[in-house]
């Protein structure tokens, strides 16, 4: 049997701006969780992020990229751990 090595993807580069708590611009996003008017949830390289405020609204989004643009009024930043992969749905429902 062969043996394939699969590499590991650098990590990529994250980060935040904002302007008058009204517009975020945040790179290195690799998915999203979830938006409505009062949150976004998204996966970065470093982490969950989730944005918090009213009338959010997302602006622009290129996945491939990693960008994207949030607009309304911002409220609050908040990173979460990303949990550990190890488990399936069942064992992160019963913890």
């Amino acid at each position: 049997m062969a043996y394939e090595e699969k590499s590991k993807a650098a990590p990529k580069n994250h980060g935040l701006s904002m302007e008058n708590r009204s517009k975020l611009s945040v790179t290195g996003v690799e998915d999203v969780e979830s938006f409505d008017e009062t949150e976004v949830v998204m996966q970065t390289a470093q982490g969950n992020l989730v944005v918090r405020g009213s009338g959010l609204h997302i602006g622009k989004i290129n996945l491939d990229a990693g960008e994207l643009n949030v607009e309304g009024l911002i409220s609050e930043l908040l990173y979460e751990e990303t949990p550990s992969s190890s488990g399936g749905f069942w064992s992160r429902l019963f913890e």
